[in-house]
């Protein structure tokens, strides 16, 4: 792991595979660091024919914090967003999305393939329709157009990610275990103590929470997507659970309706996560479109 100066401010990436291979941007979703793409994950990604470039998004892991910018107030801009207001934040997703294509610029590479989970589909979605010309295909896992249309997550799956901060180690590896349970994939269980190890390692890497509050501040302030990705014409793989309560399936389903000519990859039993047993049908589908390209 290393760090590297992209769109103005300190990024901490990592690199698999062969620097000449088919270069594969990941970028993770909200408060998760770039570790939430398993290493054994960007292995086999790898192993398909990528260089694959993970990294922490700005304000979590190791990559640079916004302290400065101060803690928002989700509910007050959740009034003010169904209000019309004019929302104060610390950076919105396009921020985000420059960020990524700074990693590209410090690696050197003037185009990549793309894929973002959840919170990570927002951006590369945003990578797509602000620089369709860096961008050689995209895939778009568990993710959203924030179409106002869309149905929301359940009560239950919203309450677990909305739930306060732990403040303690334990505490904060119980709580990951509680929300994992909620909003995974109801037939694809994690094993509970690699989960907890894996937890654990998360927390002890980095146990910021405040830039969480700061993206779901940028996910909230989002415009509808769904009108400028009807013109995105990037070759396009939509993947999504039919068992997520976090982002429901329609989201993804909106996603693909609106690119023309995408692929659409519905899997039964899955939730808001990325399960072992399911790696190689995501690896293979996306292998087929980036080779393809």
């Amino acid at each position: 792991m290393a760090q590297l100066k992209a769109n103005g401010i300190q990024i901490e990436y990592e690199t698999f595979g062969d620097r000449n291979a088919i270069p594969l941007l990941l970028v993770m979703g909200l408060g998760a660091q770039m570790i939430h793409w398993r290493a054994e994950f960007c292995k086999l990604l790898a192993d398909a024919g990528h260089y694959v470039i993970r990294f922490d998004n700005r304000d979590v892991g190791l990559s640079e914090k916004f302290h400065s910018s101060g803690l928002p107030d989700i509910a007050a801009l959740m009034g003010q967003r169904l209000t019309g207001q004019t929302l104060q934040l610390a950076y919105t997703l396009d921020d985000m999305a420059n960020d990524a294509f700074g990693v590209l610029d410090a690696l050197d590479l003037s185009a990549a393939h793309i894929c973002g989970a959840s919170m990570g589909g927002m951006i590369v979605q945003t990578m797509a329709i602000n620089k369709p010309e860096r961008v050689l295909t995209m895939t778009s896992i568990m993710s959203t157009t924030a179409n106002p249309g869309l149905p929301p997550g359940r009560p239950e799956a919203m309450a677990a990610l909305m739930s306060p901060p732990a403040t303690d180690r334990e505490s904060a590896i119980e709580r990951n275990l509680v929300v994992a349970g909620v909003i995974g994939s109801p037939d694809y269980r994690d094993d509970p103590v690699a989960a907890r190890k894996r937890a654990a390692d998360a927390y002890d890497r980095s146990s910021y929470t405040d830039g969480v509050a700061r993206q779901m501040a940028a996910v909230i302030a989002a415009e509808n997507r769904r009108p400028a990705l009807e013109i995105v014409t990037t070759p396009t793989l939509v993947i999504h659970g039919k068992a997520d309560p976090l982002v429901p399936v329609e989201g993804g389903i909106d996603t693909h309706e609106a690119i023309k000519g995408s692929d659409l990859l519905l899997i039964d039993g899955m939730g808001h996560d990325l399960p072992e047993a399911l790696w190689g049908q995501i690896v293979e589908n996306m292998s087929n479109m980036t080779k393809r390209a």
